[in-house]
């Protein structure tokens, strides 16, 4: 897998995934929301750990610095 996700992207996606935890644990978002919550979360912190988002290979989108 290489990498297609920049720095921005990545604390992008772990302040949502913190804000949507948050809300989960706050009680706000409860039931099939906050599952749904909690889901969005895992996958946002799992690709941010990693650098690399699936959609953005189907897409065509590179968020990191170029490789040379």
């Amino acid at each position: 897998m290489k990498k297609n996700m920049g720095s921005a992207d990545k604390l992008i996606r772990l302040t949502i995934a913190i804000v949507l935890i948050v809300l989960y644990w706050r009680h706000v978002l409860t039931d099939t929301w906050g599952i749904v919550a909690l889901v969005v979360a895992l996958i946002f912190t799992v690709t941010s750990l990693i650098s690399f988002c699936p959609l953005y290979t189907l897409f065509g989108i590179k968020t990191c610095k170029k490789e040379e």
